[in-house]
């Protein structure tokens, strides 16, 4: 049986120091000059050297991954890609008047998504989820190291502008942390890399349209095979009118099953969203 959630009387003085925490490490960012996060490099003079975004955020880095759920592919010359992989349903809009379609541009899917589509139509992430990368994620989550978050959402919009075929979404939607969980960390990661990145897309961002409904076990503690279940009816949406004929984007820090995502996904699709797509940071790569 889980343990209830502790009363607000017990959480406040927890929030005032994650707050005061987080204020502290604003401070700190602002006045000290920024080195590398990832090399340590202070002649950077920003949170990311320009060798280390080459190595780890280029379209080279990164690689051809699946349009829909964002795994690797193999690396084919064109000439021996199968046609059958190469037509993507729905995946992706139709190319503007004027431009030619080739098979260098035509998105591709992994055999996982052409026998069985997620709820979510395209995922656009910005490197792999991997040393040194996932020390980015681990801190902005657990060491309140929130200026991450604009480096992330930096990495992830530029991403976004190199897939000459997305069309943005109308809507970005953070993944939502439960009540327990937001209140022991005092912020949600996802919310913090989304707010920037809405700004630099110019697309309108709606922090509490998607709601976490009940407190769920945490993904990486559940196995593989009963992460769905774990999720069951977890997620609903506050305000339906918002979500209705229209094209929402889904922010996260991390993708590795999926299984979030496909449940946010299904749920709107439940409330009646035309389209849905994942903007995610960082996806673990296959076991």
């Amino acid at each position: 049986m889980s343990a209830a959630a502790p009363p607000a009387s017990a959480r406040l003085p927890r929030n005032l120091a994650n707050f005061g925490r987080r204020t502290a490490q604003r401070l700190l960012d602002t006045l000290l000059p920024p080195a590398c996060a990832l090399c340590g490099d202070a002649e950077a003079g920003a949170l990311l050297c320009p060798a280390c975004c080459a190595q780890f955020f280029s379209a080279a880095a990164n690689g051809l991954r699946c349009a829909c759920c964002a795994n690797p592919l193999p690396q084919l010359p064109p000439a021996t890609l199968d046609a059958s992989a190469l037509h993507v349903a729905d995946a992706v809009p139709a190319q503007p008047a004027g431009l030619a379609t080739t098979e260098a541009v035509l998105p591709q899917l992994c055999g996982q998504c052409q026998q069985q589509r997620p709820a979510y139509a395209q995922t656009v992430v910005a490197c792999s989820y991997a040393l040194p990368l996932d020390q980015l994620v681990l801190q902005l989550k657990f060491d309140q190291r929130l200026a991450y978050a604009g480096l992330m959402a930096q990495q992830l919009r530029d991403a976004v502008l190199r897939q000459p075929d997305y069309r943005l979404p109308e809507l970005l939607c953070p993944v939502p942390l439960g009540p327990r969980r937001l209140a022991e960390r005092g912020y949600n990661q996802a919310l913090e890399i989304a707010r920037p990145l809405a700004r630099q897309l110019g697309i309108a961002l709606a922090p509490r349209l998607l709601l976490r409904v009940r407190d769920t076990a945490p993904q990486s503690l559940v196995t593989a095979s009963a992460r769905q279940h774990n999720l069951a009816a977890a997620f609903a949406v506050s305000t339906a009118v918002q979500v209705r004929g229209r094209h929402i984007g889904i922010v996260d820090d991390v993708m590795t099953s999926g299984s979030t995502l496909q449940e946010i996904a299904a749920t709107l699709q439940r409330y009646g969203a035309s389209r849905i797509s994942n903007l995610v940071f960082a996806r673990t790569p296959p076991h």
